[in-house]
Order: C-alpha cells, then structure tokens, then sequence
C-alpha cells in the first residue's frame, strides 16, 4: 500500500499535482479531477510512436477538419473548447501541449480505456493525426498569475 501512495504521490509530483490527504485545492471548472491520472499515460507512449512526426503538421485543411472530428467524437468529453469536461481532462494543458504529436496520436489509436479514454484506432490514421492538428492548435489555457499587476496607476 505504501508503495502504491509513494508512486502516485511521485507521479503527481512530476505533473505538478499535490495528492495531499485532506487538502482543499481549488479544482478546476469542470467536473473532470483525474487529470493526473490520465497524463500519466501520455508518458508510457514507447518511444518509437513519440518518434512520429505529424505527416499533416504543415497542411492547412488538417486543424479545420480535425476541429470536425473533435466537436463529432471528443467535445462530449472534453468540452468544446478542449479545456476539459464532465468526463475528460484538458487538452489545454502543458501535459497534452508539450507532448509529442506521436504520443497524442498514439493515446487516440490505443486509448486509456480504464479512464474512460476511448480507443479511436477505427478512425483513419488521417482523421487522428487530423484531429493531433487540432488538438495541438488550441495552445496553452491561459494562467492567472498568483498576483495580477494593480490597475491602479501609481503617481
């Protein structure tokens, strides 16, 4: 058991995420709060996939038409913005932003089924490196800053 508390706790601590018992953290707007769980797997992506590039990375139709797919199969999951849903975690974070196109593809072939993450490997291997396109367009959510500038104009 405390095997399994010390690997979390470390895993969490690698994604920024404080696992501490009883602590009231102000979560995120959506419902979704197993995050780090499922950011985990974007880390076991072998590293012959993180290897693959994206074939439509420079193609303009590629972010329009993954931007299709995604509100037909994904917006349900994780809203129509990407920032997270009900069921699913943000795509906007820093997690899926600075990941690999080969390894946001290979989570979209193989799924994270026991989160909830479906496997989309029937989905032409076009239409999933259309929807990386997409995903990977929508850049990082904004950040408070801890202290936001005063507005007020200083003499």
């Amino acid at each position: 058991m405390r095997a399994c508390v010390a690997t979390l706790s470390a895993t969490a601590m690698f994604l920024g995420v404080s696992l501490a018992f009883g602590e009231q953290e102000k979560g995120p707007r959506y419902k979704y709060q197993n995050d780090a769980l499922v950011y985990a797997e974007i880390a076991k992506a072998p590293a012959k996939a993180r290897a693959k590039s994206n074939p439509l990375e420079k193609d303009p139709d590629a972010i329009p038409a993954g931007r299709n797919l995604f509100e037909q199969h994904c917006s349900e999951c994780h809203s129509d913005t990407g920032e997270g849903g009900k069921k699913g975690p943000s795509l906007r974070g820093p997690q899926v932003q600075n990941a690999a196109p080969g390894a946001i593809f290979w989570i979209l072939t193989n799924g994270v089924v026991r989160r909830g993450m479906p496997v989309w490997s029937k989905l032409p291997e076009p239409q999933r490196w259309q929807l990386v396109s997409y995903i990977k367009s929508l850049g990082l959510a904004p950040t408070r800053p801890e202290n936001p500038p005063s507005t007020t104009a200083k003499p």
